[in-house]
């Protein structure tokens, strides 16, 4: 039930980065080091962090705007 439990966690991880890259898209942001901390997949039942990195200084003043 914990690798099942596991398993779940990573693919809804994975989806919800692939969708925040497609918002971040369609909002002209593009943050080139989004994607699954591999430091959270490390452990023996991974519980998934979204890395969001670094970017640009024009994509975080895009990125303020966008969530303000």
């Amino acid at each position: 039930m914990k690798a099942q439990h596991s398993a779940l966690c990573v693919e809804e991880a994975e989806e919800a980065v692939k969708e925040l890259r497609a918002a971040l898209k369609n909002a002209g942001i593009i943050l080139p080091s989004l994607r699954i901390d591999p430091a959270s997949l490390a452990r023996e039942a991974p519980c998934p962090l979204v890395e969001l990195g670094r970017c640009s200084v024009e994509a975080a003043l895009r990125l303020t705007a966008a969530v303000r």
